[in-house]
């Protein structure tokens, strides 16, 4: 029963292997004419950028280009391959192991699968061969193990990493001469030639540079940015903000020693303190101001009772009279 089990499960896996690779290979095909009228689109623009003076665009389309280029040079070794294995699937049904002249080619298929959305035929494939051999098979091939023997011309096609500068620049030189377009690719190449790397250490450089100046006025002794300093410069009268102007630190060009920033800092207050404290004295008011003005204020304040007092007594008098004058007439 068990031998009859092998024999039908066999059948299966020829009829559906052969399936599957056939109609990966008319997919493959079909997308093959498809990508070369794209390509050929694409490299036609870049020739007009270039054409244009539009060398930036240019660079940026280019990459586009390679990659459209990595995955056609990719699915014809991967055509090549699904033709292979189609021819030798009786071989692949008698062994239990994978046989080791179609190891590549079918390493190669599985790696691809994940990777060519285009063609799903190949997640099939991919399928059948994991039930056949195993999944430790499978696992070996899509971590790129040693022993994974998948195609090095296909792992670097189907790599999704940036392509290099001098790849970029070949293929903007290939474009230039294929539609014989006059550029000049001496702007390209210096820019293909900087690094991310010098970039960042050169901003890195102009940061500490500007640390250092800004740090180097603090260490000369400078006494214009001390909080006290300016403290007093806001309440100085401006003869004697001119006169601090005067005050420098000695030249770096005499061999006097420099001064340090809290000696000069007390001598600039001890140059300001004099005319700040007259200041202050001007602007504060004397004893004398005070008492002279309060008897001032005692005065009035007499003067004004008086008067009500003789308003008070006037009333008073013209009220008695009247009440007078009304007896008189009773």
């Amino acid at each position: 029963m068990s031998l009859l089990n092998q024999l039908f499960n066999r059948g299966v896996f020829g009829t559906k292997c052969k399936t599957c690779l056939s109609l990966a290979i008319s997919r493959i095909k079909l997308l093959q004419n498809k990508r070369d009228m794209h390509l050929k689109h694409m490299r036609k623009e870049i020739a007009q950028f270039l054409q244009a003076g539009q060398e930036a665009i240019a660079r940026i389309r280019v990459e586009h280009v390679i990659r459209e280029q990595n995955i056609w040079a990719a699915y014809e070794i991967l055509e090549l391959f699904c033709e292979f294995v189609l021819a030798r699937v009786p071989i692949i049904e008698s062994q239990r192991e994978c046989p080791s002249e179609l190891r590549e080619a079918i390493a190669s298929i599985i790696f691809a699968a994940p990777r060519c959305s285009d063609v799903p035929d190949f997640m099939q494939i991919k399928n059948l061969f994991t039930a056949k051999y195993g999944k430790e098979f499978v696992m070996a091939v899509s971590e790129l193990r040693p022993d994974s023997s998948v195609n090095r011309t296909v792992i670097e096609k189907l790599s999704i990493s940036a392509p290099a500068s001098e790849v970029k620049l070949k293929v903007l030189k290939d474009i230039a001469q294929e539609y014989k377009v006059q550029w000049d690719s001496t702007s390209t190449e210096a820019e293909f030639g900087k690094k991310h790397e010098d970039l960042l250490q050169g901003g890195s450089k102009q940061i500490s540079d500007g640390a250092a100046v800004s740090q180097a006025p603090k260490k000369q002794g400078s006494f214009e940015s001390s909080p006290s300093i300016v403290a007093a410069q806001s309440v100085m009268s401006p003869d004697s903000r001119q006169k601090t102007q005067h005050v420098q630190a000695p030249s770096s060009s005499n061999n006097a020693p420099l001064l340090g920033c809290n000696e000069i800092e007390s001598s600039v207050k001890s140059y300001v303190a004099g005319p700040v404290n007259d200041a202050k004295r001007e602007t504060r008011p004397q004893p004398t101001e005070i008492l002279e003005k309060a008897r001032a204020a005692i005065a009035s304040a007499e003067r004004a009772s008086a008067a009500a007092r003789a308003a008070a007594e006037l009333v008073n008098v013209n009220f008695g009279s009247l009440k007078l004058e009304e007896g008189k007439s009773s």
